[in-house]
């Protein structure tokens, strides 16, 4: 399933890599899902193009991730520098490109407070900024998130870029959002600053695909985990939250198109605009069982509008040709076999 992921990939970015051939690209937040994902591709693009491209990649812990990775790891064009990104030191070779992605997540944003996470964000922008700057870079892409909006208004079925809404700052669990928008900032500055350096945003939403984690706070994950399991998928809240999700290749497409073509200080909603409900992502995850399994749901609806977390994709969709081609079910179905080896 991995080779077809990828083939994929490379079928609809194939007229994007000419502009990296020969050239390095340096990577922040590459062990992370998404990070891999773009590790994944541009390896698998690189050897089938013979783009002779090298990237970089920046990590705290580099070994415990290749230990997970062994076709990373086996990749010669593929290097890593261990390090923070609010205070690493600087690769002497030049890097034309650069995909800033670095954040705590997970369980990191767990274990640190909120200062420590935004200092992270902001920080660590601010310090990949400045080597963008002393290392020739003439496109970054931030990958950002739709965090950035704040609470999405109940009445807003799917929320566009141009929304002027933020997170509340008196909330310290407003801390990534926040730290997102401080580094948008940052990267607008960069690109009005310049010469020569065309900064792109990202705003990513909700995913799912092979390595998402399957015990942290993403719901599809842990649906994934129980109908793995063997059921039930329990679902902890009352199931009306409306979310939408991209499949792994797909997101890949939609993070190398925005980094070559998107336009600079635009920012790009990344993510699908087929809104569903919690109840029907879990009933999606117990469907591909054989019979179905049960979903058991912790409380009865409250009543009300759904709390939505749903983007408005029209812009990448019209600007840069942008689609999604994988369904939820078969997204869910393709990311299940790895739950089963877990």
């Amino acid at each position: 399933m991995r080779e077809q992921d990828l083939g994929q990939i490379l079928a609809q970015t194939r007229d994007l890599w000419a502009e990296l051939r020969g050239q390095r690209i340096f990577i922040t937040g590459g062990t992370c899902f998404i990070g891999r994902w773009l590790l994944e591709s541009f390896s698998y693009a690189n050897s089938k193009l013979d783009l002779k491209a090298e990237a970089t990649v920046l990590s705290r812990n580099p070994d415990a991730f290749l230990s997970r990775a062994p076709g990373i790891r086996r990749d010669p064009s593929i290097s890593f520098c261990r390090g923070d990104i609010r205070s690493f030191a600087f690769p002497e070779k030049e890097h034309a490109f650069i995909i800033h992605g670095a954040a705590a997540s997970g369980a990191d944003r767990e274990a640190e407070g909120p200062l420590a996470r935004f200092d992270t964000i902001v920080s660590g922008t601010g310090r990949t900024l400045e080597f963008a700057s002393k290392t020739g870079c003439r496109k970054l892409l931030f990958i950002s998130s739709g965090a950035v909006y704040g609470k999405q208004p109940p009445e807003m079925t799917h929320i566009p870029e141009s929304y002027p809404g933020g997170p509340d700052t008196m909330d310290p669990a407003s801390d990534y959002g926040e730290g997102k928008r401080a580094a948008e900032l940052l990267c607008a500055l960069a690109h009005k600053r310049g010469p020569g350096l065309e900064t792109k945003i990202a705003r990513c939403f909700a995913f799912v695909g092979p390595d998402m984690p399957l015990d942290s706070h993403f719901a599809i994950g842990n649906f994934i985990r129980d109908a793995a399991a063997g059921g039930p998928v329990l679902v902890k809240g009352d199931g009306t939250p409306c979310r939408s999700y991209l499949y792994a290749s797909d997101l890949a497409v939609w993070l190398w198109t925005i980094l070559f073509r998107g336009r600079p200080c635009r920012p790009y909603n990344v993510g699908s605009g087929k809104s569903v409900s919690i109840l029907e992502t879990a009933n999606a995850a117990a469907g591909q069982a054989s019979p179905p399994l049960a979903v058991k749901v912790a409380q009865p609806p409250c009543g009300g509008q759904p709390q939505r977390y749903v983007p408005d994709v029209s812009r990448a969709e019209s600007e840069l040709g942008l689609t999604v081609t994988v369904g939820l079910s078969e997204a869910i179905s393709r990311t299940m076999p790895v739950s089963k080896g877990a």
